[in-house]
């Protein structure tokens, strides 16, 4: 299983690390949009919701809001309503990871894979569109890939407390302090070399942005439970489906574009 995750990460991050490098802001957005519409689709299952016309017609709402949510990309009002919104939305998931355990309907959970997803890809283009955007970006995934690995790896060698056993067994506290550790790591970095201009406060960004995204990762792992499916797809053969690559980084973007627009405020 580990082959075959290494095997199918070699051949996308090229593709992702070449796209928000290179590509113009509206061809990021395109494929961001594709793949947000992806998720969408395995977000519906995860809710329970079968029948597909109304699959369909979820992941068409989607569709429309992200190009309503296109045309008013340079309006930062509602770049900033969004990113707070996230944020509010990832501060609940985890108090309903930590506290809460109900489980709720199904137009409640579709209206969590909306706060899940829109804001997430009106981040990515809000991020990739600032000032020298692209290195933000590429910055930004560098980070969570990191501390993703990081955790991984961390956990399988000296995981023993378990994090949130009743939604992810698999998820330790010594695999949060491997994460937490690469993301001081790549942040210290980054103060040096890819953001200099943020300064040190942009180590406290990518610290809680980083944590927010072990949040994303959970929050998704307790539909996946409440669905009864081990992953969101089969898409990419030893990772799952779309949602299981994204649901770190869903949480991420919005933090980390907050964080940022909020220190160029303070400047």
């Amino acid at each position: 299983m580990l082959k075959l995750r290494i095997v199918t990460a070699a051949i996308l991050l090229p593709a992702v690390v070449a796209l928000a490098w290179l590509a113009p802001t509206w061809a990021l957005g395109l494929a961001a949009g594709v793949v947000a519409l992806a998720a969408a689709w395995e977000w519906t299952v995860l809710s329970g919701v079968r029948a597909p016309w109304l699959q369909a017609g979820c992941t068409l709402l989607l569709a429309v809001l992200l190009i309503g949510f296109w045309t008013l990309r340079h309006n930062d009002w509602v770049l900033w309503i969004t990113a707070w919104v996230a944020l509010g939305w990832w501060l609940f998931a985890l108090f309903w990871l930590g506290v809460w355990r109900r489980e709720f309907p199904v137009p409640v959970k579709l209206l969590c894979g909306l706060l899940t997803l829109l804001p997430a890809w009106v981040a990515t283009i809000a991020l990739h569109a600032s000032a020298d955007g692209r290195r933000k970006l590429l910055f930004l995934l560098v980070l969570i890939w990191a501390a993703d690995i990081a955790a991984y790896f961390a956990g399988r060698a000296f995981g023993r407390r378990q994090l949130a056993p009743a939604v992810s067994p698999g998820k330790t506290w010594e695999g949060v302090a491997g994460a937490t550790l690469a993301l001081l790591a790549v942040a210290f970095a980054g103060v040096f070399w890819a953001l200099p201009a943020d300064g040190y406060a942009l180590i406290l960004v990518c610290v809680l942005a980083g944590w927010l995204s072990i949040v994303g990762d959970l929050s998704e792992s307790m539909f996946k439970r409440e669905a009864g499916l081990k992953d969101s797809g089969r898409l990419f053969p030893g990772h799952g489906g779309v949602l299981d690559r994204i649901d770190s980084l869903t949480a991420a973007l919005p933090a980390f574009w907050l964080g940022l627009a909020i220190l160029e405020r303070l400047k």
